[in-house]
């Protein structure tokens, strides 16, 4: 072998790694989302109140995104507290992020995330009914919520919308 050849092995030996980590994580949309506190309140389209505060942070060498929200944890909606799980990961077998969220009254919500620009949106069955929940990037310690049946880029229905705000992890 020419030592032309072996120092350009050698050298793609060194860089790839470089070249590897230098890629965008597929979980990079939420990199402004970890990190902070981020809270919501407002009234679903039925009147009854929403109330969030949700912390993101990465974890299992940033391949998944773990999510803790405190809100009601009660039918009344008088009492806050942990009311949801949640993990967010990116699953090479379908080439698409998705997510599980469970809660403290038992339930199981699973669906895939997407991104439109700076957007996230979370699609998944509830019921009878297809929901989004769509976080729209306004900057970086602002986004507008909203929850609803959303098509080919146009709201149908909303159910709820509000904004979350971010203040710094304590």
């Amino acid at each position: 072998m020419s030592t032309v050849i072996k120092n350009k092995g050698f050298l793609l030996i060194l860089v790839l790694p470089l070249i590897m980590c230098g890629q965008d994580s597929k979980l990079s949309l939420f990199d402004n989302l970890v990190g902070k506190i981020w809270k919501a309140e407002g009234n679903w389209g039925d009147g009854s109140k929403f109330k969030q505060e949700i912390r993101l942070r990465y974890s299992l060498d940033s391949t998944v995104v773990v999510v803790n929200s405190i809100g009601f944890i009660n039918k009344e909606q008088t009492e806050l507290g942990e009311r949801n799980h949640g993990i967010r990961q990116f699953d090479a077998k379908s080439d698409s992020i998705k997510f599980w969220e469970f809660d403290v009254f038992g339930g199981r919500t699973e669906g895939v995330v997407l991104s439109e620009g700076n957007n996230i949106l979370y699609q998944y069955q509830y019921g009878e009914s297809y929901v989004t929940d769509m976080w729209q990037y306004v900057d970086d310690s602002t986004y507008n919520f909203k929850v609803g049946n959303y098509e080919n880029g146009t709201w149908k229905q909303v159910y709820l919308s509000t904004q979350f705000k971010a203040t710094k992890e304590e």
